[in-house]
């Protein structure tokens, strides 16, 4: 039987054409679509799940009042990890990360032993040797057993050691940045990072153990610089033991050790929580957290996975409704074929076998297809999502899960059919009376609303998406971006600063110069910190307020053109500018000064207001850039060059001829600050064609079905449009006849996709601090796209009936 059921399906697949290749295209191309979905949350999923023991393994994040906000970021003191694991019984092993650019992370030149040339590169971190055990890496040359262990060594990973050496690196000497008093001694390659750890993008490690940054800087219990990680025992109760962490970390040496060294415990150190992330949670749950890197842009949102498998859901699903519209309305050409099979004996489950078969036939060759698609598809999914997925075909689980999908998709489109059909009286069947009932036209009528709203709520996020990038992209930033060439690996002048500064801005091209690491746009090599700042004679009592601290140089208002409301710049030759700042509006305002210029703030030292600038906009635009102060200071490792407009080539021609006149050792190394402000913001590029793509996707799949039904819709009703055409029924009548009903669903579905559209969207703007308003005109704009496609899609097939002699469809039987 089973074998005849195929065979029975086979022929009804090949006789109806246009029908089956609808219901094919529409399943394999929601099956691609999904696939690709599924490889991306699976990825966005994994994060952290391959290391050994990760269940275990926790990051600690501290939350502090800042104002009537919370703040929570990753910055401990240094001697805080060994603590923790000395005092916190459930704790059995505590690791460190320094990525803070200030103390030699993020960008260095790098030399390879005595050889006079220096590379800028990227990717450098100082960590613990236990971070190395808790995230292991497989090794290449060396022991990952203490590579760590000792001052100045090096862990470098296989392309950086591929890159740098010929042959097996472990043993040899590098200089960072010129300085011949510190070798590093690489001790261990080990494997590239992959993207779905938390130390990937980090490519070189540098030891912690040895000597202190600044003097006492590994027993101060004030700074706080370093992310810590903890492992714990087996068993143990991390809610428990964050409670005991923080009791250890504040009662036990933060308010003790702040003390002894004379300090005054401000009140907001008793509000001081300490709570542990999942190592597994930090790629998806970090939203609002300060992290390792100076941009939080390209981490994960869970949001977005939830939001990514419901538009795969929803897309599987328009393609079974197809399914199910064009199988019970094209219920009549079955109907002398079941009333037959029930006359000479069929029962009602075997037609119900003989229908799922059929349902079963389409979703196996459709899964065969769409995993074609999936295949092609991937590399432009790829390139749109900015991952390397790869379809697993030689995974255990691969084959058994396509099985199962065939399966689950087979049964969600076919049962429904299958039941409806199977349901015909024999009789009526044979007469060519089975009517379709009022229930099955409604329920197609849902369908289709239920398609169309899909359609109309993805249109909308395209909308929206598209322009909150552009808002983005345009946005006043309270800067200029524009014509800045940004100048890397600059410490190694060391002495020459100065006057590399003075020869490029005595180029014609150049309009000023600045050497600072504090750019405004958080790009690769760019400085952050955080500072806590008071007024000076309310320091005691005032609760203090979170700050940028930046250390700039007197061109660097002109540089970026920070527009100064308040006071003057800074003055290099004025002896008192050196304990001088210049303070945004923010900080202005969170402090409560009424008179700014001349009063006197205090982050642990004394400084005196002599300028206010307008807030600029110095972090992402998802998240509020808050206060910040500048300071006369020395930072040396970018130089940002402001160009005049035109003439960019022979611009950077005249400067890398400066260049390497002053280091002809040293490659030029150079990026633009406006493309870098674009490059941040490539994750919401990509959330803008990712909903766009399936905006198109749906909306194909949708006209499919359409298309299908219309013709169904048309056939039925040719000799009636013959009679209406024979009475003087003019085209446009019949059009507006056929269609009329097509329309109203449509409209249906805007009511309903409406309210749904505004609510997820504004759920989505939620995560930018600068967004745009959802304007009405999305909707209106999605809801006419909707209503032309399904014009366009019905007029096609109804106009082609249309124009057909009324003689004769009045003559066919």
């Amino acid at each position: 039987m089973f074998r005849n059921n195929l065979k029975i399906a086979w022929r009804n697949i090949t006789k109806n054409k246009l029908y089956s290749i609808i219901k094919i295209g529409g399943f394999a191309f929601s099956v691609s679509i999904c696939i690709l979905i599924v490889l991306y949350i699976k990825h966005e999923t994994s994060y952290n799940k391959f290391y050994p023991n990760v269940d275990r393994i926790y990051r600690i994040v501290s939350q502090i009042p800042n104002g009537d906000d919370v703040m929570r970021g990753l910055s401990l003191t240094a001697p805080s990890a060994q603590a923790i694991k000395d005092e916190v019984p459930a704790v059995e092993q505590t690791g460190r990360i320094l990525p803070n650019p200030l103390f030699g992370a993020g960008g260095n030149q790098l030399t390879l032993g005595s050889k006079p040339d220096n590379y800028y590169d990227d990717g450098f971190v100082y960590i613990d040797q236990s971070i190395l055990e808790m995230f292991p890496s497989p090794i290449i040359y060396g022991q990952l057993v203490h590579a760590l262990d000792n001052p100045n060594t090096i862990v470098i990973t296989k392309s950086k050691a591929a890159k740098y050496f010929k042959d097996n690196p472990v043993g040899q000497q590098i200089y960072l940045n010129n300085d011949k008093s510190k070798p590093y001694t690489i001790t261990a390659i080990i494997d590239d990072i992959p993207r779905n750890s938390t130390l990937y993008g980090y490519t070189f490690f540098m030891s912690l153990a040895g000597e202190p940054f600044y003097p006492g800087e590994q027993n101060n219990w004030m700074a706080t610089n370093y992310t810590v990680y903890v492992k714990l025992k087996k068993n143990s109760d991390p809610v428990h033991t964050q409670d005991i962490i923080q009791k250890v970390y504040i009662e036990g040496h933060l308010i003790p050790e702040t003390l002894k060294a004379g300090g005054t415990i401000k009140p907001f150190i008793y509000q001081l929580k300490m709570t542990l992330q999942h190592a597994s949670d930090i790629h998806l749950y970090s939203s609002g957290i300060r992290d390792d890197k100076v941009s939080t842009l390209n981490r994960g949102d869970i949001k977005m996975i939830w939001a990514f498998a419901s538009i795969a859901g929803f897309i599987l699903l328009i393609a079974c409704i197809n399914f199910v519209n064009l199988s019970t309305a094209n219920a009549a050409t079955r109907a002398k074929e079941i009333g037959i099979r029930k006359t000479i004996g069929s029962d009602r489950k075997s037609l119900i076998r003989q229908f799922m078969v059929e349902a079963l036939c389409y979703s196996l060759i459709s899964l065969i297809i769409g995993l074609l698609l999936a295949w092609i598809l991937l590399p432009l999914f790829n390139n749109l999502a900015n991952k390397s997925l790869e379809i697993p075909l030689l995974s255990w689980y691969f084959i058994p899960t396509l099985i199962i999908a065939f399966i689950f998709i087979g049964s969600l489109a076919g049962i429904y059919p299958a039941l409806y059909l199977s349901g015909f009286k024999p009789i009526s069947a044979l007469k060519n009376k089975q009517q379709s009932s009022p229930r099955s036209s409604m329920l197609r009528n849902g369908l289709v609303t239920f398609q169309f709203a899909t359609s109309i709520i993805l249109i909308v996020s395209a909308l929206v998406a598209n322009q909150q990038v552009n808002f983005i992209l345009n946005k006043d930033l309270g800067f200029s971006k524009d014509q800045v060439i940004v100048l890397r690996g600059i410490s190694t002048l060391s002495q020459d600063l100065g006057s590399l500064k003075n020869e490029l801005k005595s180029l014609p091209s150049v309009a000023d110069v600045s050497i600072g690491d504090y750019s405004p746009v958080p790009i690769d090599g760019v400085k952050r910190n955080g500072n806590s700042f008071s007024l000076d004679d309310k320091k005691d009592v005032q609760l203090p307020r979170g700050a940028q601290f930046w250390l700039v140089d007197d061109s660097y208002l002109s540089t970026f053109e920070l527009r100064l409301s308040e006071g003057r710049n800074f003055n290099p030759t004025l002896a008192s500018d050196s304990s001088a700042t210049i303070v945004n509006k923010t900080l202005v305002k969170q402090l409560g000064i009424a008179h700014p210029i001349g009063t006197k703030i205090n982050n642990g030292q004394v400084l005196t207001i002599i300028g206010v600038v307008d807030d600029f906009i110095f972090e992402s635009l998802k998240e509020e850039s808050g206060p910040v102060a500048l300071a006369l200071g020395n930072s040396p490792s970018l130089l940002s060059i402001k160009v005049k407009a035109g003439h960019m080539d022979q611009s950077l021609a005249q400067i890398t001829k400066v260049w390497d006149k002053f280091s002809p050792n040293q490659k030029i190394n150079y990026s633009f600050l406006d493309e870098g402000f674009e490059s941040l913001y490539q994750d919401v590029e990509r959330t803008k064609n990712i909903f766009t793509s399936f905006a198109f996707i749906a909306i194909f799949i949708a006209s499919l079905g359409l298309f299908g039904l219309a013709t169904y819709i048309t056939q039925q009703r040719t000799k009636e449009i013959g009679i209406r055409k024979v009475l003087g029924a003019s085209s446009i009548s019949l059009l507006k006849l056929l269609s009329s009903n097509f329309i109203k669903l449509v409209f249906i579905a805007i009511v309903i996709a409406v309210p749904i559209s505004w609510w997820s969207m504004n759920t989505w703007l939620q995560d930018f601090n600068y967004r745009i308003e959802i304007n009405w005109l999305y909707f209106i704009l999605a809801g006419l796209s909707a209503i032309l496609i399904a014009i366009g899609t019905i007029s096609f097939q109804t106009l082609k009936v249309i124009r057909t002699n009324p003689v004769d469809s009045l003559r066919d039987e």
